[in-house]
Order: C-alpha cells, then structure tokens, then sequence
C-alpha cells in the first residue's frame, strides 16, 4: 500500500535547502494504512462527486455554491487531484479542510495521481517528475503562505494528503481516481492503476460490479458509459469543473456550458 502519511519525526529524513524548495521541511511519509473505504449499507442520501480541482479555487468555491447538497443527509466525494498546473493548490487544501470540520461525516476524499507524485518529491530522489508536471506551481503556492523559518507545507495540510483513500465503495459504486484494471478483484486492484491507469480502463467493457465513477483522464464532456462515468472535465485547462449526483446522474458545471 502507498497511501502514506507525512511526519516530521524521523531525522534522518531532514535535509538542507541546497536541491529543491521544500528539502528544509524533512517529511516522512509514514503508512497509515489508507487503502479504501465500504458504506454497503445503501445510503439514504445523494450522492455528489466532484472531478479533478487542479488548483482551480475560483471554480471550486463556484462548483460549490451551485450544488444542491445537504450535508444532513447527502455524501460529498472528491476525486483527487486538488493540486498542480493551477495557482491556487494551496487555498483549494485549506479549503477542503475547512468543508470536511464543518461536515465531517459527510465528506469524503480519495488520492490522486498528483498527491502521489507529491508523495514522492517529498521522498524520493527523483524531483524532475513532479516538477515536470505542474508541481512547480504548487511548490509556489506554499511558500508564497509559508512565515519565514517555518516549513512550507503546514501540519494540517500534510495530515490531509496522509489521509486520502484509493477507493470509495458503496453498494451501488465504486469511486477511484483513475479507474481500475479489468478482470482483477477490488481488493487485488494495485495503487499504480488505481492511481495512473488511462485506456486500458476507460476503453473497458468490463463488468466491475458496480458502476465506477472515476477522473484523472479529462474530456470536454463527462464520459457517460454502462460501466463507468468519468467526471474530470479540464477545469485547469481553461474547461468545466464538474460534479455528478448519484443515482440521479444529473451534472453540475462551472462555468456554464455555451450554447
């Protein structure tokens, strides 16, 4: 498993700031054993989940105000990918933080691809990948926050990136970044796929259960197939920012579609 938490307290994982800009911050990202979560009891509310933020803090806070949720009863998904390519990683964490105190039980959060090249920039050798793709801006979202001789990436928000789930199951869904590998049990699914997987998914005419709601891959259009429905739309890219409510499969869209 690989869904790790960040910790400060194993020195041998400080370092200077002589490589990158977060080497003076020391994370360990420690196995919290965050594989995935079951709610088989069919729950009495809606659904709502919302596809890859990027970033995008404008079209989040908008996504969220348009959605006719109620935390009393309803459930609200995200799809991960919160940070990267967009300006504004930072806010959108703080943020989804700030949601899930006020409706705790009621929320739920799964990892993204991103989140896992984060994981390994904060922990691997190998800086060029995650720079490569978009992690640059997230990097100077944080140390634009950060107070001088503080770690740039605050206790909270690295409790929050330990904390993300590979899946979410329910007893009509399954809700995964990427999608999963056909022919092959929810429980044997590896991170790599859960995480990373593109065609070999989405061109899938598998059965897997239940219907898989899935991002990572984006479309102008939510992809509405028998087996799956994929919800990341490129709102970083200058595209909508979608969510789905279930089992009505009704979307919300910031900004509106034209025409």
């Amino acid at each position: 498993m690989r869904n790790q938490a960040f910790s400060k307290r194993n020195p041998a994982f400080s370092c200077s700031w002589g490589i990158g800009p977060l080497e003076k911050a020391g994370f360990l990202w420690q196995n919290q054993g965050k594989w995935g979560s079951s709610s088989i009891v069919r729950i009495m509310g809606k659904i709502f989940a919302i596809g890859d933020i990027h970033g995008c803090m404008d079209k989040l806070e908008a996504l969220i105000n348009k959605i006719d949720i109620d935390f009393s009863r309803d459930t609200l998904i995200f799809m991960g990918d919160y940070i990267d390519r967009g300006h504004h990683s930072f806010e959108v964490v703080e943020h989804l933080i700030d949601l899930k105190k006020r409706h705790s039980s009621n929320i739920i959060f799964l990892k993204g691809n991103h989140e896992d090249m984060l994981e390994r920039y904060l922990t691997t050798p190998d800086k060029h990948t995650y720079l490569m793709n978009g992690g640059g801006e997230t990097l100077e979202s944080y140390l634009k926050q950060s107070a001088f001789g503080w770690p740039p990436i605050p206790e909270e928000h690295l409790a929050f990136f330990g904390s993300l789930l590979l899946f979410h199951e329910t007893k009509d869904y399954i809700f995964v970044h990427a999608g999963l590998r056909a022919d092959i049990p929810l429980e044997m699914q590896t991170p790599d796929d859960l995480l990373w997987i593109r065609s070999d998914f989405i061109w899938s005419d598998c059965n897997f259960g239940k219907r898989v709601i899935f991002g990572h891959t984006p479309f102008l259009e939510p992809l509405i197939m028998p087996n799956k429905i994929g919800i990341d739309t490129g709102a970083v890219y200058g595209h909508m920012l979608t969510c789905v409510k279930l089992p009505d499969v009704t979307f919300y869209t910031v900004p509106e579609k034209e025409g």
